[in-house]
Order: structure tokens, then sequence, then C-alpha cells
């Protein structure tokens, strides 16, 4: 095996590489340097690697690294995977302490963009596979690095699409502070547009309000929410119920005339069990049933096509062996992940990693040195008991 960089080198590296994802093209950046960089490692550690353009743009790839096994051949019903996002969100400069894009040490801790969420699983997964040189892998191990996860998903969607072969159990390390994760909410974000007519705001009758008629949309949709909240219900998270949050509204220019147009940007979070398809369609009705009478136009737009709710079952192994590797009980996590994405692919999936949420997505984000070794000691323990099983 050939020597692969240090893990503070390596860690650094990737910090260095910028690969901001947005759903705002003036923020969106390629993830290619970063790809290429992941692929030169794994290749050094034995790895047969394959990069996998998103859609069409040919700066946005996958990385799927694939060791061990019958032949490197891919098996649905064998193996483990591990996988991470290679993107980071949007910075704003002036809130950080330091270069967002060096790895500085300081107070116990590795600050930079992407520090926490998630780019140290990377150097975590190459240290402790250095550290286990003898393990023979009877069964396959992949490394996944995706692309805009903190965008569209598109990444993650791109293999699901592609029908990829991958494994039977995965490992997703986004920030968890190193408890396992079995269940998450499910996101939609929507914008609402009504276009009404204007006119002076002396006389109502010269025109129709959008701001009015948006008011209608809201008080619908507020109804509509208390009969989610009391038809969905689940214990396994601090907020038990879906969610429905005016985020954002626009509309109107002036209080003398009456508003012609009038925008709505809603997050709607749901449980698992909850069809994304069906509720889009349900809130649609309702939007249109609030205006039906108003001869107001109304337009949809969907932000991104959403994220589903995540549940692996309790009892699946890779859920109780976690378990029983950190001594934590799986629970749920707030945040929206690839692991839904990776379950209806038919692996079992678990999101644990080292890092805290409580730190991502802000200035002066950074990961606990103290994470790191117990993160390596973790995953060296699922590498031998799922690709290096006893007979």
């Amino acid at each position: 095996m050939r020597k692969t960089p240090e893990f503070e080198d390596c860690f650094a590296e990737l910090i260095r590489l910028p690969s901001v994802s947005c759903i705002d093209p003036e923020h969106d950046q390629s993830n290619r340097a970063v790809i290429d960089v992941l692929a030169n490692y794994l290749a050094e550690l034995d790895f047969t690697c394959e990069i996998m353009p998103v859609s069409a743009h040919p700066e946005k790839c996958n990385l799927i690294a694939r060791r061990g096994g019958s032949g490197h051949q891919p098996d649905n019903n064998a193996g483990l995977v591990l996988s991470g996002h290679t993107d980071t969100v949007p910075y704003d400069a002036k809130g950080w302490d330091s270069d967002p894009f060096t790895l500085t040490k300081a107070d116990d801790n590795y600050y930079g963009l992407g520090t926490a969420d998630m780019k140290s699983f990377f150097p975590i997964i190459f240290e402790t596979l250095k550290r286990l040189p003898d393990i023979k892998f009877k069964q396959p191990l992949t490394v996944v690095a995706t692309a805009d996860e903190e965008s569209t998903m598109s990444g993650a969607r791109a293999i699901q699409q592609a029908n990829t072969i991958l494994g039977r159990f995965c490992i997703i390390g986004e920030p968890t502070g190193l408890i396992p994760r079995h269940i998450h909410k499910g996101i939609i974000l929507e914008t609402i547009h009504i276009q009404g007519r204007s006119g002076h705001s002396s006389d109502p009758t010269l025109g129709n309000s959008a701001l009015e008629g948006m008011n209608d949309v809201i008080n619908a949709l507020r109804q509509w929410r208390h009969e989610l909240q009391v038809e969905f219900q689940n214990n396994e998270f601090k907020v038990s119920v879906p969610t429905l949050n005016f985020g954002k509204i626009k509309g109107g220019d002036s209080a003398n005339r009456i508003c012609a147009n009038c925008e709505l940007v809603i997050d709607l979070r749901m449980l698992p069990g909850m069809d994304i398809s069906a509720l889009k369609e349900k809130m649609r009705r309702v939007v249109r049933t609030a205006l039906a009478d108003s001869d107001l136009k109304l337009n949809f737009n969907t932000i991104f096509d959403g994220i589903p709710p995540m549940q692996t079952a309790i009892d699946s192994e890779i859920i109780q062996v976690s378990e029983k590797i950190t001594q934590q009980n799986s629970s749920s996590v707030a945040f929206g992940t690839e692991g839904p994405f990776f379950n209806a692919m038919g692996l079992e999936t678990v999101i644990l990693g080292p890092g805290d949420i409580d730190v991502a997505h802000q200035p002066n984000e950074f990961l606990q040195i103290d994470r790191i070794e117990p993160m390596i000691n973790i995953l060296s323990k699922l590498l031998i008991h799922f690709c290096q099983p006893k007979q």
C-alpha cells in the first residue's frame, strides 16, 4: 500500500478547496477539485474509483470507490458503504475569526468551513484504513462522496436514479456528536406567488389585492397545519408533529397603491410515513381553494425537489451494532440528510459522525479534536464487523 498523507495534511487540503453548493447560481461552485483529491487518496489505499458526473453540470461529480469482496464486484446484499457529501454551505467571511479555507488549530478545535459538516469524515476514513492494514475485506467496502447535499441533493439523486449497486449497510458521517441516528423528518420548500391588479388605494374596486389574497392563503395553510399536527405525531422527535413555517413574504411597493404582487416562501417538515408528493398536492389544493373566488392569478414554484423523511428500523443490524459500539441509543435528528435516498436503494442506513450540528452552517465552524480518535475507533469496529465477519 502506498503512503497517504497524514491526517491533518489531508484534512487541511480538503478545507482549502472551495466547494460551496447553493440554489443561487451566484454562490454555487464546483466540487470537482475535492472529488479528484479524494479519488487520489483512495487509489493509494487500493480502491477502484469511479467519478460519476451529476446531471448536465460537468463540474459536479460523485465519487464511488470500492475495495474488497469478490473481485471488487459490487453486491447489493453485502458490504459496507461509508458516505459523505463534499460540498459546504455559503459563508460570510466577515463573521470568521480565521480564514474559512485554512484549517486552523486552536482551543482544542479544528476551525474551517466544512470541518464539522462534513469534510472531516473523509480523512477519518483514511486514518481508520491506515490503522487496519491487515483487515481482510471479505465483504466489500465502498466509499461514496457526493455533490450538492447542501442544496438540491442532486448527487444522491443521481446515484439512486442510476440504480447504482453499493452494498448492504451504510454509514453517513453527518455531524451527530458520535451518536447514531436512524430517523429524521423530510423537507418541502415552496414559493407561492399571487398576481393581482394595482389601483389607487382610495377605491378598492380599482384593483385586486394580492396581499389580501395572501392573507387568505396563510389563514388556510394555518388551519391545514393544525389538521396535520392533529393527525400525525411521532414522539421520537423533540418537535413531535409536522411543522409549516412561513419563512419569507414580499409584496407591494407603496401604502397608497393596491398590492399587485405578493410572494410567500414556506418550509414544510414532514414525519416518516408522510409522502412528499401527496403533501405537496394537498398544500396546493388548500391554496387554490382559498383563492377560488378571488380572480387572483396563482403560481407555485418548487425551490427543490424536497428531501423525504428517513427511518431505518431500530432492529436493523447497522443500528444495533452502532448502538453497541457507541454505547448510545439511536435517536432522531432535526436536519435532513441523504439517508432516505440510500434507504430507498435498499441499504440500511445510520447517520453517525463526529461533528456537532450546533456549529454547522455558521462562522467559526469547528470540529472538536477529541472527537477524532473516538470516531476512528467506532469506524474500525464497524469495518471489522461488516467487512471481515466471523465465519
